[in-house]
């Protein structure tokens, strides 16, 4: 099977396996989630005002809309079950409960192997997530660039949106 961190025609690297994707987003959800604390305490504590919170909530932001993302496209690569992907987007919203889950999906193999390019014996493999996912494997920088817009417009519609707490009124 050949992965999308592998060119098929030269063999040279091009992208990340899905475990090092998966896990640098993990991870910035956590470095992105202190910063965020960081800012909340200047802005309380310290009375230092809104820039520390505005600019460390635009940048979690766009990070937990990251990792939401990149955790359905490894979770479709890696054949999980729709309640796995939820929750590991769910673990986004607790401060911290990202890399934990990282390290279960780990434990259990979750993250094991590289990006499911060709179309395998696998029953899962026939399904049209997966053959949607083959499709876009095979163009990895117009993947990237899609992925890239998809997450601008998520952000710019949340931002658009407003807090969660204004959402109803």
């Amino acid at each position: 099977m050949t992965s999308l961190n592998t060119d098929p025609a030269t063999g040279a690297g091009i992208a990340a396996t899905p475990r090092s994707l998966y896990r640098t987003l993990a991870l910035a959800e956590m470095v992105t989630w202190t910063l965020l604390i960081l800012g909340m305490v200047l802005k309380y504590a310290l009375k230092v005002g809104d820039g520390p919170v505005q600019v460390a909530g635009m940048v979690h932001g766009v990070v937990f809309v990251s990792y939401a993302v990149t955790a359905a496209l490894v979770g479709v690569n890696q054949h999980w079950p729709p309640g796995r992907i939820a929750g590991a987007v769910a673990t986004a919203v607790v401060p911290y409960a990202t890399y934990p889950f990282d390290r279960w999906l780990e434990r259990r193999g979750h993250l094991e192997g590289g990006w499911r390019r060709e179309r395998t014996d696998d029953p899962r493999d026939s399904s049209w997530a997966s053959g949607v996912l083959r499709a876009l494997l095979a163009h990895p920088v117009a993947l990237a660039a899609g992925l890239a817009v998809a997450v601008a417009a998520i952000v710019a519609v949340l931002l658009f949106l407003g807090p969660p707490s204004q959402w109803g009124r």
